[in-house]
């Protein structure tokens, strides 16, 4: 069974920037779209990046000019950069490729 397992998440300062890591057990990300959610407190899941295998990608509008996913299929793993984050960027960030998720990896920011 295909596994998703995100990393790169932590504590970060306002401005500051992550990288994270969304890898799967086996080669599959090179067919279909891969895309990164979040889930704030209180809050529902939103589409933050997706990137399909044709890579094309589309962006939240509140992250546009500040992430960027990006696809590495040697490597089984899409990524997302992150820029200039902010404190409403804290959440817990989870991959998806078609019904597979992961578990997602917390990021905070904060001073």
């Amino acid at each position: 069974q295909v596994q998703l397992v995100e990393s790169g998440g932590g504590l970060v300062q306002p401005g500051g920037s992550l990288r994270l890591s969304c890898a799967a057990s086996r080669s599959i990300f090179s067919v279909g779209a891969v895309g990164w959610y979040r889930q704030a407190p209180g809050k529902e899941r939103e589409l933050v990046a997706r990137i399909t295998s044709f890579g094309y990608t589309n962006y939240a509008d509140t992250v546009k000019g500040r992430f960027t996913i990006s696809r590495d299929n040697a490597k089984n793993t899409v990524y997302l950069q992150m820029n200039n984050l902010k404190p409403e960027d804290t959440a817990v960030y989870s991959c998806n490729w078609d019904v597979l998720w992961g578990k997602g990896t917390l990021v905070t920011v904060s001073s």
